[in-house]
């Protein structure tokens, strides 16, 4: 029987290191791999099509108790990917909450820089210049393997896991958009704007990802509950769109868009303030929270 794992990323004795969770236990990897093993999960994606089975076979191994978990700083998963792509407007009562009328042809994508990257249980400071701060629970994909223009085979065989993430928005430039349209860096691009994690969860143990429930909490208080099976456009749709643009690569992340209960789109309106704790779940994969101040 195969042992479900997790990977992770922390810092363990003041070190970025990779982590496997296992069974409610957290190692470092390298006491599954050895000292020759790779020093991020950078590296383990890069090569995932080779480790990802044998970090599956070594994972039963694993004994004792593994490290305290009060004793690891969550770094993002992936902290340099190659690329971070966020897909919007992918769940129908997203756009119905957001007044988009024009249901989408394809899936529309932005892309966001790795500083936008955050970790589970890092205070997020809310922008100076910005007052309209809104939350966005989404699945996340990893890349496992290169997939682009011209590859005809199965869109998911190119996925190496999925994470949780919190698509974080600055609304302020879509109440006041000027005439050329969106800003989106404006929107999207700030410094610690998606918060990623705590683990990426191998595609072998996710069975659909299109039926995982993914729910959004501010204080305690549910603001989004859906499944992924309402989005728009699937994980398939989604990757084969992509590929057909730009070639995806190990390590990138891929998020794939956020279902309806965000605050821009309630009434009366509501965002983020200093002092609120935002956590979001998703089905199998885990919970990602962090405080804003």
């Amino acid at each position: 029987m195969t042992i479900q794992y997790k990977l992770g990323t922390g810092r363990v004795d003041g070190a970025s290191t990779p982590l496997v969770l296992v069974d409610g236990r957290i190692y470092p990897l390298v006491e599954l791999l050895g000292a020759e093993g790779p020093p991020d999960l950078e590296e383990v994606f890069a090569r995932w099509d080779a480790l990802g089975p044998d970090i599956a076979e070594r994972v039963a191994k694993l004994d004792g108790p593994g490290l305290d978990p009060s004793t690891i700083a969550f770094q993002a998963p992936l902290s340099n990917p190659r690329k971070v792509i966020c897909i919007g407007t992918n769940y129908h009562d997203h756009l119905e909450e957001m007044n988009v009328t024009h249901v989408p042809e394809f899936p529309y994508a932005f892309l966001r820089p790795q500083t936008s990257l955050a970790a589970h249980g890092e205070e997020i400071r809310l922008p100076e210049g910005a007052d309209l701060i809104d939350w966005e629970a989404e699945l996340g994909i990893v890349i496992g393997r290169r997939f682009g223009p011209g590859d005809k085979g199965d869109p998911l065989d190119a996925v190496a896991g999925y994470t949780v993430l919190n698509d974080i928005s600055a609304r302020d430039w879509i109440a006041n958009r000027p005439w050329v349209g969106i800003d989106w860096v404006m929107q999207k691009g700030w410094d610690k704007f998606q918060p990623t994690g705590p683990w990426i969860t191998p595609a072998r143990f996710v069975d659909d990802p299109q039926d995982l429930d993914i729910e959004l909490t501010v204080n305690g208080v549910v603001k989004q509950k859906s499944n992924t099976g309402k989005m728009i456009f699937s994980v398939a749709d989604i990757i084969r769109h992509l590929a057909a643009i730009m070639t995806l690569e190990p390590g990138d992340i891929i998020a794939t868009g956020t279902p309806a209960g965000v605050g821009f789109g309630r009434q009366p309106q509501e965002f983020i303030k200093s002092g609120d704790r935002v956590s979001v779940t998703v089905e199998g994969l885990g919970t990602l929270e962090n405080r804003f101040v």
